[in-house]
C-alpha cells in the first residue's frame, strides 16, 4: 500500500517544475516544528507532574495530624545537585538545579543536603526548616508499625512510576495528566497508593504496615530501642527517689528539731549549695521528660541544632557535627524478634574499589532500617555490628566491599563464636571480586544499579543457599638475622595467595593506591592501572629467578616447579583477577587431580610464566600450569619476594609460609543463575533446616554438618 502511493508521489514531484529548495525548506520547519511540539509537551508534562507532587506534599501536611505515626528528624548530609534523583526541595517545593545553571556544568552541582535516611533533598537554606517527618527507626513499645506515606521525591523528568500500580484499587499511579488522584509511597514496605484511596484503606482496615516484600530482612522498629534513652530514664528514676528520699529526711529533722535553715537571716552555704544541685537535677528531669513527649527521634535532631538565623557555612559545618556525634554516640538493642525473621546486618566499605559507598548506603537505609546498616573505617570495624546483632539468633550478613573487607567481617565473625555462625553474602565493591563471582553474586557495583536492581538483589539474599567455605591459616616464618631468632605471624585466606609476578603486580597497585587514591575512582579505570603495572612488569621480569629462590612442598612431598614458571597461585575458590578460572574443571587434563571445589578442604596449586602468560589467561587464549592438590602447602623463600593473600600484598623475607586449613565458614550462594534447580533445592533446604534448628529438632552442630553435606552432593 505504501508502495503504491509513494511512487505516483515521487512521480510528481520529478515531472513537476517546484522549486527543490522550497520543498526542503518546508521539511526543515516541519522538522523544527515536531521538535518544538514534543519539547513544549514534554515541558508540560514536567510542570503537571510537579504540580501533582506539590499537591501530595499538601495532602500530606492536611492529613499528617490524622496518621498516628511515630516521626523523626532527617539526618542531613552534604551532597551536590547534578540532576540525579531527588530533583525537587522538600521543603520549597521547587527545582534543585536552577533553570539558569542547566548549561553550565561547573554551577549545576549545587550543593544541598539529603537526608541519609529516607532521600529527600533540600536547599541549604531550606533544610533548617524541614518538617519532622522522616521515618522512626526507634519504635519498641508501639503494637504495631504504621504506614509512613510520604510523596515521591524522583526526578520528574524521568518520570519512573509510569509502570506503577496502587496497591489498594489496581489503577496506575505516576499519570498526573489524566486526572488522577496524588500518589504517596510508604518508606517501610515501599508500596505506593492513591491519596484518595489512603483515606478509605485506612478507614476500612486501618493503616498498619507490614514492611512489604522484604519483612524477613529488614530489622522491625517495633524491635529496637536506645539504649541511651533506657540509660538516661533509669538515671532520672534515681535522681527523683533520691531527691524525694532526701526531702523526706529533711522534713523529718526540721519537725524534730526546728527549723534552722535560716541563721541570722541568712540561707547556709551548704543549704544553697544542695538547692543549686537540686534545681540542675529537675532541669535534667524535665528536659529528659520534654524530650520523650516530644521525639521518638533516635537519629540526631539535627533541626534543633541549626541555628534559623546562621549563615550557610555555620549551617552546613553544624550538620557535619551533629552526623559526626550520631555515628559515635548512639547504641541501640534489639528486643524480641519474630520467630520466622532474618534480619540482615550490612556492613559497608566506602572506599572499596571505586568508592560508591556513601550512594549505596543511602540507598539501603531508604530500603532498610538504618540501624542495621554499619558503614565500616579506621575507627568502625564489624565489631559495631556484631555487638548489636549479638543476641539474635538467626540473622545473616551482606558485605559490600572487596574481597578484602570480606576477609576482615569473616575473621570478626569467627572471633565472636556465635553457636550459628550467620552466612555472608557479598555485594562487589572492589576491584576483582573474586568471592563474590564465585557465590555468583556479580563482579561489579552494576548488579545493583538500575530501577529495582537492589531491591532485586536483597530479594535473592532472602532466596540464597547456604554453603561453605574453607577457612585456611597461614604460619609466616621470618628467618631472623644476626643470631636473632625466627618470627613467626599469621593471616587467614580464604580465595588465594600468590607468590611471584601476580604479587608484585598487586603490590604495585596497591602502593599507588594508597599514595593517590583520588585516581582509583572507578573499577574500569582501576583495572586499566592494574594492567599497566602488569606491561611494566613485562619488561623488568623481577620473578623470572622465582624456580631457583623458591621451592614448593604439598603434602610433605617436594613438587619441581618449571624452570619458566615466574609466579605460584595456590588457589581455593574457582576465580582469581576478576573470573579467571586456573583450575579449569571444564576442560579435560592429562592429570590425575580432582575438581576444585570451595569446601572440600584441599588447595590447588598453579604456575604461570610471567606478566603476558595472565594477560592471555585473563582473555582465555592459554591456561595455567596445574602442579599440585594438597592438604598442607609450604612455600619456602630463600630472598625477598611479593606475595598476595586474597589480594593484600605484602613482601616476605627469607623464610617459610605454611598454610592448613582452619575451619569453615556459612556463606550465601546466589540460588537463581547457572545452577538452576540445583541452587533452588539447595536454598530449600538450607531454610529447612533453619527451621528444624529454631524449632528444636536439631542443634547448631548438627545443622553445620547437614549443610556441609548438602553442599559437597549438590556441587
Amino acid at each position: 500500500m505504501m508502495n503504491d502511493l509513494g511512487i505516483p508521489i515521487l512521480r510528481f514531484l520529478a515531472s513537476s517544475s517546484l522549486d527543490y529548495g522550497y520543498i526542503f525548506g518546508w521539511i526543515i520547519t516541519g522538522f523544527f516544528g515536531l521538535f518544538a511540539l514534543v519539547y513544549a509537551f514534554l515541558k508540560w508534562q514536567r510542570k503537571t507532574s510537579l504540580n501533582w507532587l506539590k499537591a501530595a506534599s499538601r495532602a500530606k501536611k492536611r492529613a499528617w495530624k490524622k496518621l498516628k505515626v511515630p516521626l523523626s528528624h532527617h539526618t542531613w548530609m552534604d551532597d551536590v545537585a547534578s540532576g540525579g534523583l531527588p530533583s525537587t526541595c522538600c521543603v520549597c517545593l521547587n527545582s534543585l538545579i536552577y533553570p539558569q545553571t542547566l548549561g553550565t556544568k561547573s554551577l549545576s552541582r549545587l550543593p544541598i543536603h539529603r537526608c541519609s535516611v529516607c532521600g529527600v533533598a533540600s536547599h541549604f537554606r531550606c533544610s533548617q526548616f524541614a518538617a519532622k517527618d522522616c521515618k522512626c527507626v526507634v519504635q519498641a513499645g508501639y503494637d504495631t508499625i504504621q504506614h509512613h506515606w510520604s510523596e515521591r521525591w524522583f526526578n520528574v523528568d524521568d518520570n519512573p512510576e509510569m509502570s506503577a500500580f496502587c496497591f489498594y484499587c489496581d489503577e496506575p499511579c505516576g499519570i498526573p495528566f489524566i486526572d488522577s488522584s496524588p500518589a504517596w509511597y510508604c518508606l517501610w514496605c515501599q508500596r505506593i497508593i492513591h491519596v484518595k484511596c489512603q483515606v478509605k484503606m485506612s478507614e476500612e482496615s486501618g493503616d498498619v504496615c507490614d514492611l512489604g516484600a522484604h519483612r524477613r530482612v529488614i530489622l522491625s522498629p517495633l524491635c529496637v530501642k536506645s539504649a541511651e534513652s533506657e540509660m538516661l530514664s533509669s538515671i532520672t528514676e534515681e535522681i527523683i527517689a533520691s531527691t524525694v528520699r532526701g526531702q523526706i529526711r529533711r522534713k523529718r529533722h526540721r519537725n524534730r528539731h526546728g527549723s534552722n535553715r535560716y541563721i541570722n537571716g541568712k540561707e547556709p552555704e551548704s543549704f544553697a549549695v544542695k538547692r543549686a544541685v537540686l534545681n540542675v537535677l529537675k532541669g535534667l528531669v524535665g528536659l529528659q521528660s520534654s524530650s520523650v513527649k516530644k521525639s521518638n527521634d533516635p537519629f540526631l535532631n539535627a533541626g534543633k541544632v541549626l541555628s534559623k538565623r546562621g549563615s550557610l557555612n555555620d549551617l552546613a559545618s553544624k550538620n557535619n557535627e551533629v552526623d559526626f556525634c550520631d555515628k559515635k554516640l548512639k547504641k541501640y538493642t534489639i528486643l524480641d524478634l519474630p520467630s520466622d525473621a532474618r534480619p540482615l546486618l550490612v556492613f559497608i566499605n566506602a572506599k572499596s574499589g571505586a568508592q560508591n559507598g556513601p550512594i549505596l548506603r543511602r540507598r539501603l537505609n531508604m530500603l532498610l532500617n538504618p540501624v542495621q546498616v554499619i558503614e565500616l573505617s579506621s575507627s568502625q570495624g564489624p565489631e559495631a555490628g556484631l555487638d548489636l546483632f549479638s543476641n539474635v539468633q538467626y540473622f545473616r550478613v551482606l558485605v559490600c566491599g572487596g574481597d578484602g573487607t570480606v576477609a576482615w567481617v569473616l575473621n570478626a565473625i569467627e572471633r565472636y563464636n556465635f553457636e550459628s555462625p550467620p552466612p555472608v553474602a557479598v555485594l562487589p565493591l572492589g576491584t576483582g571480586n573474586d568471592l563474590s563471582r564465585a557465590l555468583h553474586w556479580g563482579g561489579g557495583f552494576s548488579v545493583v544499579e538500575g530501577q529495582g536492581a537492589l531491591s532485586t538483589f536483597l530479594h535473592d539474599i532472602d532466596h540464597a543457599a547456604v554453603t561453605m567455605l574453607d577457612r585456611w591459616k597461614i604460619n609466616i616464618t621470618e628467618e631472623g638475622s644476626g643470631g636473632e631468632p625466627s618470627k613467626v605471624k599469621s593471616k587467614f585466606m580464604m580465595n588465594y595467595l600468590g607468590i611471584g609476578c601476580d604479587a608484585k603486580v598487586a603490590y604495585e597497585f596497591h602502593t599507588n593506591r594508597e599514595e593517590n587514591p583520588e585516581k582509583f575512582y572507578s573499577q574500569f579505570v582501576n583495572k586499566l592501572r592494574y594492567a599497566k603495572e602488569g606491561a611494566r612488569d613485562m619488561m623488568d621480569r623481577a620473578c623470572a629467578d622465582l624456580p631457583w629462590q623458591v621451592w614448593l612442598e604439598v603434602d610433605e612431598k617436594d613438587i619441581e616447579i618449571p624452570k619458566d614458571a615466574e609466579g605460584l597461585i595456590v588457589l581455593n575458590i574457582g576465580s582469581y583477577m576478576g573470573g579467571v578460572d586456573l583450575w579449569q574443571n571444564d576442560y579435560e587434563h592429562d592429570d590425575n587431580f580432582n575438581h576444585q571445589y570451595m569446601h572440600d578442604k584441599m588447595l590447588e596449586v598453579v604456575c604461570v610464566t610471567g606478566s603476558w602468560h595472565l594477560g592471555k589467561l585473563q582473555v582465555g587464549l592459554s591456561q595455567a600450569t596445574r602442579l599440585a592438590q594438597g592438604k598442607v602447602i609450604k612455600i619456602h623463600v630463600s630472598s625477598p619476594f611479593p606475595v598476595q593473600i586474597d589480594g593484600e600484598p605484602f613482601i616476605q623475607q627469607p623464610g617459610c609460609l605454611e598454610i592448613t586449613h582452619d575451619g569453615q565458614v556459612f556463606m550465601l550462594r546466589k540460588a537463581s543463575g547457572t545452577e538452576g534447580p540445583r541452587g533452588h533445592a539447595a536454598a530449600i533446604m538450607s531454610e529447612v533446616l533453619v527451621d528444624a534448628e529454631c524449632k528444636g529438632v536439631i542443634n547448631a552442630s548438627q545443622k553445620k554438618l547437614l549443610l556441609q553435606e548438602i553442599a559437597l552432593q549438590l556441587s
